[in-house]
């Protein structure tokens, strides 16, 4: 991780002042470094020996945080991690343009890896991604969303980079299809457990843990599983209640959505699908090889769901 974050600060670099300042202030906030590490991980237990896990596992954090910048002002969120984003910061038109700037930077350290599958594989993701935070648009405010329907919002905006850093590392190392298959799945699971568990700490956890606003998913109008499961299986009164926060959105009724929530036991069972995919992501590489990375990508998948931030 000490070699990754020397390609990132090499790759950061840019003439253009205001570039360096908001990519330095994003890339160095806080954040865990999960996407990168499957890489290394993947790579690490097919014995890759070389280098370019380091330049790929750079590009998957320069993606990631591409689509913070672009989130954070879809969302008009003011916090993440705990400090001031970078849309609050330096405002939305320089966050947009830098995340440009970190997704073409990306795609230049890309080409020299000189992989056309690595290329096809993160130029997919990429894409899949954008269409996940389209649909993740469309949702917005609407009451009516179906479980898959969200879980496929996941599958894409979330779980698939996930997926691409557990394939691109399987890829480096020559893994046979079935294994680089099992990468790619365990990832998916990953990033779907990890996203559930998001989904949950944005109603049962500490600011100061999550270092984001409470409720910023019910102000922004998304109906996560949570809110689903609470109006699918809870009380017609507290069902009404979700259905109206969602559509209208703000943080008014957080409080009696909050009680809603868990007096009807959505946490609970978020947690129990969050705890499905991790089970999931484990058996996916049941097939590789004992080694310290494998036992690392296991930890890694108890960890998504015991996490409290």
């Amino acid at each position: 991780m000490q070699a990754v974050d020397a390609v990132i600060r090499a790759r950061l670099h840019s003439d253009v002042v205001l570039i360096r300042q908001v990519a330095e202030y994003i890339i160095h906030s806080g954040g865990k470094r999960l996407r990168p590490a499957l890489v290394l991980y993947s790579a690490g237990a097919m014995g890759y020996q070389g280098t370019h896990h380091h330049e790929l596992a750079a590009v998957v954090e320069f993606i990631h945080t591409a689509t913070l910048l672009h989130d954070d002002v879809v969302d008009e969120s003011e916090l993440r991690r705990g400090r001031d984003t970078a849309n609050a910061l330096f405002g939305n038109a320089a966050s947009v343009l830098v995340g440009d700037f970190l997704y073409s930077r990306a795609f230049q350290m890309m080409v020299s890896v000189d992989s056309m599958r690595v290329m096809q594989v993160l130029a997919d993701a990429t894409n899949t991604i954008a269409e996940g935070e389209v649909l993740q648009l469309l949702n917005c405010h609407e009451a009516d969303v179906a479980v898959e329907d969200y879980l496929k919002v996941i599958r894409y905006k979330t779980a698939k980079l996930f997926e691409a850093a557990c394939r691109i590392g399987a890829i480096l190392g020559g893994a046979s299809e079935a294994i680089e298959e099992g990468l790619a799945s365990y990832g998916m699971h990953l990033g779907t457990a990890f996203q559930l568990i998001d989904d949950v700490l944005d109603y049962s956890s500490e600011e100061a843990q999550t270092g984001k606003h409470l409720g910023d998913d019910l102000a922004e109008g998304k109906p996560t599983l949570p809110l689903i499961h609470t109006m699918q299986h809870g009380t017609p009164e507290q069902s009404a209640l979700v259905r109206q926060a969602i559509e209208e959105g703000g943080r008014e009724a957080f409080p009696a959505v909050l009680e809603a929530i868990r007096s009807c036991g959505a946490l609970d069972e978020t947690r129990r699908r969050a705890a499905e995919e991790s089970e999931r992501a484990k058996a996916a590489i049941s097939a590789l090889p004992a080694s310290l990375f494998k036992e690392s990508l296991l930890k890694l998948s108890d960890f998504a769901v015991a996490r409290d931030h």
